[in-house]
């Protein structure tokens, strides 16, 4: 593994060794901190402001069967 730092953050333990299963076969590519891009400050407060929208409302979300459905091409 290189010596780089990536910036992910994994919630599951089984997540952490698929990831690192799928960047020994060249699934995936990290990419290191100098090429990471970083969000503005009004980036951070549109995202902060979804996430909040979405914790106090979870029908603020549509079901995605919903949104294919909508969409499928005749």
């Amino acid at each position: 593994m290189s010596e780089n730092t990536f910036h992910i953050r994994v919630k599951k333990e089984y997540a952490a060794a698929l990831i690192e299963d799928l960047i020994k076969v060249h699934a995936v590519e990290p990419i290191p901190d100098e090429e990471a891009i970083e969000l503005t400050e009004q980036q951070k407060a549109a995202l902060d402001n979804e996430l909040a929208n979405i914790a106090s409302n979870p029908g603020y979300l549509q079901n995605w069967n919903d949104i294919k459905h909508r969409y499928k091409k005749p």
